[in-house]
């Protein structure tokens, strides 16, 4: 990590030879670090080009220093960029300086907006980059506050630490020009860093890995139960055929009746609903039946593919184990970080530590029309296998909003007919024909969303959202359709598991 002389070096070079250039990207490539591409002219420079600008809080290699070229960018970019690529694009860097005399060094950017700065803190575990407004006070944080300075958040105005100031410390980089001394910075840091962070990744894997353990083996105990009972399942048919041929020997008000199996010779007490008339107790008795035959139908498709995850997982956790300290060990870590599987486990975790919904961030990752909106009318959000959005209203004053003020265009609507559930809504993005599996992965969760959830099979119909209207002085959640198909869903436990652990919002 810089100390405080490296730093105001750092802040002078940057004062001198940055200032006027332009923000033109940023990437955050890992969760400490990000990546500021600065196009301008510097002294000595025949024309502009562009450089690129690291800022690092790592608690042991954090500093700012100059990269080659620009890291590649994650699929899905993070909300801390995400919010300077909303807010500061195009915007100039003003300049540099320190804050006081510990290591806190603030870059300003002149914005459409106004002006920000970012905040690089250096303080051991406690490092952090923050976005900080006109008036001092913190808009967004790049790693937690609650794992480096907690009474440091959104809304609070930046504030250097009250503990004593740090020592000056020697400039190691003395022997190096002021045009190259932010890349001796990273020559001597990015060596130790690649290290740290197959450590941080290794950590990382171990903790999802030792989570989806214990999740795959509950699961798969919860699955060999209801494939347990498949003896109850039989119980229940006998009893319903027996029913079948002795419904004039049932008395009003019985709670039993005490049968013959003439196939074995045994007696066979069948309990009754004394509410029920005969005929609704048969009804009753078969509606259980077939009830527990479906679930032991999706038991057994589950099990399999249940018992593959428990071991894919454990030899995951092998792998990672024996390459501990080996040469090959950051391919490993590369690799299992790869698996989609784990990438989502990964990103979930990651999300979890992050700071929560009262974090202005959450509402900049929203889409432009969901922000500002309440809590209750916000919907669901989930990504299908196609990366397009599916909405689905919470409740009934949700499903209004969303059917008939958030859904525009060519964004197609789902519903069951007969069967109470949220609106869906698959966002198509302009497109007259989405892709097959986003109109399925919507259909799956229609139905999931809907009094039908337990249903092998189902009819979702399917609309473009111009033919869905709500008539005057309808109750909530009430909507007329034309046209449309209908699509018959086969339901799939694999799909639906993906598009749940796909949830956008929290």
């Amino acid at each position: 990590m810089l100390n405080l002389s490296e730093l105001r070096r750092v802040s002078e070079i940057l004062d001198g030879r940055f200032a006027g250039h332009r923000l033109e990207r940023c990437v955050q490539d890992r969760g400490d670090r990000v990546v500021l591409t600065l196009y301008g002219r510097q002294p000595g420079d025949a024309k502009a080009r562009k450089r690129f600008l690291l800022l690092c809080c790592h608690g042991q290699t954090g500093r700012i220093s100059e990269l080659d070229s620009l890291p590649g960018a994650p699929q899905n970019p993070p909300a801390f960029v995400s919010w300077l690529r909303a807010h500061l694009a195009s915007a100039r860097l003003g300049g540099a300086r320190m804050l006081g005399e510990d290591r806190a060094l603030a870059l300003g950017f002149e914005a459409q907006e106004g002006r920000f700065e970012l905040v690089l803190s250096l303080l051991g575990k406690r490092s952090n980059l923050y976005i900080v407004d006109a008036s001092g006070e913190v808009i967004l944080a790049l790693r937690p506050p609650a794992e480096t300075r907690p009474e440091i958040v959104p809304g609070v105005p930046f504030a250097l630490p009250g503990s004593g100031l740090p020592s000056p410390g020697d400039d190691r980089f003395e022997t190096s020009l002021d045009s190259d001394f932010l890349a001796a910075i990273e020559t001597h840091y990015s060596a130790d860093e690649d290290g740290l962070h197959a450590a941080d990744l290794a950590r990382e894997l171990r903790l999802v890995l030792k989570r989806e353990a214990k999740n795959a083996a509950r699961r798969l105990a919860k699955i060999e139960t209801e494939l347990a009972e498949a003896d109850q399942a039989n119980e229940l048919q006998r009893q319903g055929e027996l029913l079948k041929g002795s419904l004039g020997e049932i008395q009003p008000g019985d709670s039993a009746i005490e049968l013959r199996d003439y196939a074995t010779g045994e007696q066979v007490s069948v309990p009754l609903d004394p509410k029920l008339s005969p005929r609704e107790n048969l009804e009753a008795t078969f509606k259980r039946y077939q009830k527990m035959l479906r679930r032991l139908t999706r038991a057994g498709g589950q099990v399999d593919e249940a018992r593959a995850w428990q071991e894919k997982v454990r030899a995951m956790q092998v792998r990672l184990e024996s390459a501990a300290g080996e040469d090959s060990e950051q391919a490993l870590l590369d690799e299992l970080a790869a698996d989609p599987a784990i990438a989502r486990l990964l990103g979930r975790r990651r999300a979890a530590r992050s700071p929560n919904a009262t974090d202005p961030s959450a509402e900049s990752r929203l889409p432009a029309r969901l922000r500002g909106l309440p809590g209750r009318l916000q919907p669901r959000r989930y990504l299908s296998r196609d990366e397009l959005e599916i909405w689905v209203g919470r409740s009934d004053e949700g499903n209004d909003h969303l059917t008939t003020r958030l859904a525009r265009g060519k964004d197609l609507f789902f519903h069951l007919d007969g069967a109470p559930g949220s609106h869906v809504v698959l966002r198509t993005e302009g497109r007259d024909e989405p892709p097959p599996e986003s109109v399925l992965d919507a259909c799956e969760l229609a139905v999931h969303f809907s009094k039908q959830k337990n249903a092998g099979h189902a009819d979702v119909h399917v609309v473009p959202i111009k033919q869905v209207s709500k008539p005057r002085g309808a109750k909530k959640g009430l909507v007329y359709v034309t046209g449309g198909r209908t699509v018959r869903l086969r339901r799939e436990e694999a799909r639906l598991r993906r598009l749940l652990d796909a949830r956008l919002d929290p």
